[in-house]
């Protein structure tokens, strides 16, 4: 653990983290881009479930995997981007966060789940979508993931929560 807290001080002093702030619009444009890309891996996800879960029938749940995978994959792009600038922009209170270590592990958890819930899609999309019954396991797969990457944004708001609810206490 004292690597770690002496690593996360080390980066707080790198030129690279006194550049980012350093410049002053660099945070702001940071933060609006990770909220919109953390809305937009949440609505991509909710979209491919509606078809999992038989909530739309607009189109075969492949053709709606493969209509949304790439915003979602996309936005998990932007995502870690502006989280590693966000991150350099005051290392050492967001690494030795907890809430931002349960955000990092979840995020794992949910990248994982998320790479296996398009394979399952691709492999057995057109299945799912001509079974009778409805699949049992992947709608609570479905549900598992889209309730990681909620967690994933509740556990990246976790000094902001904790801040709110010591106020008003």
């Amino acid at each position: 653990m004292l690597e770690y807290v002496q690593w996360a001080q080390w980066l707080q002093t790198s030129s690279v983290s006194l550049s980012v702030r350093q410049a002053a619009w660099i945070i702001p444009y940071m933060h609006v881009l990770h909220i919109l890309a953390t809305g937009l891996v949440i609505s991509a996800l909710v979209m491919i479930n509606h078809r999992v879960w038989g909530w739309s029938h607009a189109e075969p749940a492949r053709l709606r995997a493969r209509r949304f995978w790439p915003w979602l994959w996309i936005s998990m792009a932007v995502l870690t981007a502006t989280g590693i600038v966000l991150t350099l922009s005051a290392p050492r209170r967001t690494l030795l966060d907890p809430s931002f270590q349960v955000k990092m592990a979840m995020m794992g958890i949910g990248l994982v789940a998320t790479l296996a819930y398009g394979i399952a899609l691709r492999r057995y999309g057109e299945k799912w979508d001509i079974a009778q019954s409805k699949h049992r396991t992947v709608s609570v797969f479905a549900a598992a993931t889209l309730v990681l990457w909620i967690g994933v944004t509740l556990a990246g708001r976790g000094r902001w929560i904790v801040g709110f609810l010591r106020n008003i206490s």
